[in-house]
């Protein structure tokens, strides 16, 4: 089973001045620990079940880059992207940059968001779930698109939200055949369809049996056209409290028979929050103890 490290929240000791250092360490070790991947939030407000909205929160683009450059080997990315934040170009180039500078560890994470109340807040159009699902698929068609041959198809796109007159991309993508695409959100209707379509992973949460129903219908969507399951890692979202001594959290041990019921569920990478996270001790702990049995999953 591959390890992600989601950071989601920024609220740290000694205010904003301490933010740059404190997450070029967390990515530092958790990059030496052997985390496969890391990411952040695509939020401008912090989110319910995490903390309150006046919390810290960075833009997440910007934030990968400067853990591109205090990282070497785990692939980074959003979980996941908000569609209606940036327009399709934008969405590839950012991405593109990233796996050029990264020298090819992007992921490109997106979907079909929810935040009304950030977009609401900070002036960006929310359209209903319906149009953001076109948009999604239509950004989708253009990733694609930009993400063929050397410099992308270079064609025109017409579409019901978006149009495009040259799909060009340069410089291209690393990664090959292009930065590896993950859809976020279990719905079984659109967003699964989604990504038996177009992803390279899925993310999905919950615990065993609820996972592992999401993976089932994920397989059928990709049965229906005719595509190998295989061919989409199964990802799951899931958050850690490791117990640092004071007895208030997991051992070790519990969090590898937690993430073992989601391995026999069916995931392959697990990604995971964790409380305290700038606390040294914390990647320390899962570096040492936990990432070598989840290994052995």
């Amino acid at each position: 089973m591959k390890a992600g490290l989601q950071i989601s929240s920024f609220t740290w000791p000694g205010g904003p001045g301490a933010v740059a250092p404190t997450l070029a360490r967390v990515v530092r070790d958790a990059d030496d620990a052997g985390f496969d991947s890391i990411w952040v939030m695509d939020h401008f407000f912090q989110i319910r079940g995490v903390g309150r909205p006046e919390e810290p929160m960075l833009e997440g683009w910007t934030t990968l880059g400067y853990m591109a450059a205090h990282s070497t080997r785990a692939r980074l990315g959003l979980m996941v992207g908000g569609v209606h934040y940036r327009l399709p170009g934008l969405w590839v180039k950012a991405a593109t940059t990233l796996d050029v500078l990264s020298g090819g560890r992007a992921w490109l994470g997106i979907g079909a968001a929810w935040n009304e109340d950030e977009s609401r807040g900070l002036g960006f159009p929310f359209p209903s779930l319906g149009e953001r699902f076109e948009m999604l698929e239509e950004t989708l068609r253009i990733a694609h698109g930009m993400w063929q041959g050397e410099r992308g198809s270079e064609a025109a796109f017409e579409g019901r939200h978006y149009t495009a007159t040259r799909l060009m991309n340069s410089p291209q993508a690393i990664s090959r055949p292009h930065p590896p695409i993950m859809i976020g959100g279990g719905g079984e209707q659109k967003t699964l369809r989604l990504v038996a379509q177009y992803a390279d992973a899925c993310n999905v949460f919950g615990d065993g049996p609820r996972i592992h129903h999401k993976y089932e219908v994920l397989r059928r969507h990709c049965e229906a056209i005719g595509r190998d399951p295989d061919e989409v890692e199964r990802t799951t979202l899931q958050s850690v409290r490791p117990d640092l001594g004071d007895g208030d959290g997991e051992s070790p041990g519990q969090i590898v028979d937690r993430f073992g019921e989601l391995a026999d569920a069916g995931a392959q990478h697990v990604i995971f929050s964790v409380r305290n996270v700038a606390d040294p001790r914390a990647i320390e702990m899962l570096g040492r103890d936990v990432l070598p049995g989840l290994r052995a999953l």
